[in-house]
């Protein structure tokens, strides 16, 4: 591993090739914040897929890349006058040493929880008028709710045990089976969210992430399914003409694998 000043150099190295691609690279000439968006989002969600992936070398490739867009986005700025990277490193610096008291003042934490706590009521000291302000509304629905519940239970609107958040899930199913029994189809729509909103807030005091978690069951499907797939071209037989049976088979066959 470098040391910090090898780290440093190499930090310089790329603010040294943004600016000559930035001056340049037809197509880096070009850019503005607004094209650059939807990349880095790309990037960010390469980057998830990496960690997931447990695969480490792509990890360290990712990161450089949504690094880039970093300093993209900064040196654009510096261009329009409005903020630099030194800005932007300055800006969370702050930030940093202002919501960790307990570090940098004289505040005194019991466990992550307090910690949790003081950030959120920080926040709202900074002119924030609700703790949800910072939930970006772009968000995916379950990564949201997630959010959503965990910013609320910074400030104490929260379920003391387990047990309660469980009952909550089996509460919403049997209403969720009350409207499909009634065959109410806008009711459904809204029961079923409430499930999976209380489904995600179980999942925070089991300690488990739910996009985690329902990305990883995802990962799990689509190899046994393309087992399966490998399976039907070996034989010859498309899926179609498989029966449920015959699938069955090689699916027990791609879970032991």
């Amino acid at each position: 591993m470098s040391d910090r000043k090898a780290q440093l150099e190499a930090f310089d190295r790329l603010l040294t090739i943004m600016d000559e691609l930035r001056d340049q690279c037809p197509w880096d000439k070009k850019q503005t914040m607004e094209s650059l968006r939807h990349l880095t989002i790309e990037e960010v969600y390469e980057l998830g897929d990496a960690i997931l992936d447990n695969n480490l070398d792509e990890v360290k490739k990712e990161l450089g890349d949504v690094l880039l867009h970093i300093v993209f986005y900064s040196k654009i700025g510096s261009e329009t006058k409005d903020f630099d990277i030194a800005e932007v490193c300055n800006s969370i610096c702050d930030k940093l040493v202002d919501r960790h008291p307990h570090i940098y003042g004289d505040v005194e934490v019991k466990d992550e929880e307090d910690v949790k706590r003081n950030w959120e009521q920080l926040k709202l000291k900074e002119g924030k008028e609700s703790v949800l302000e910072g939930v970006p509304k772009s968000l995916p629905a379950m990564v949201k709710a997630n959010r959503i519940q965990d910013k609320v239970a910074g400030v104490g609107f929260d379920w003391e045990k387990p047990e309660q958040v469980f009952e909550k899930v089996e509460e919403e199913i049997a209403e969720l089976k009350a409207e499909i029994t009634a065959g109410n189809t806008d009711r459904i729509d809204s029961e079923f969210g409430d499930v999976l909103f209380s489904m995600v807030n179980y999942a925070r005091f089991l300690k488990v992430n739910p996009e985690n978690a329902l990305e990883r069951t995802n990962k799990k499907f689509i190899k046994r399914f393309q087992y399966l797939e490998g399976k039907s071209k070996e034989l010859q037989k498309p899926l179609k003409d498989m029966t449920l049976s015959e699938m069955d088979v090689f699916w027990e066959e791609a879970k032991k694998l």
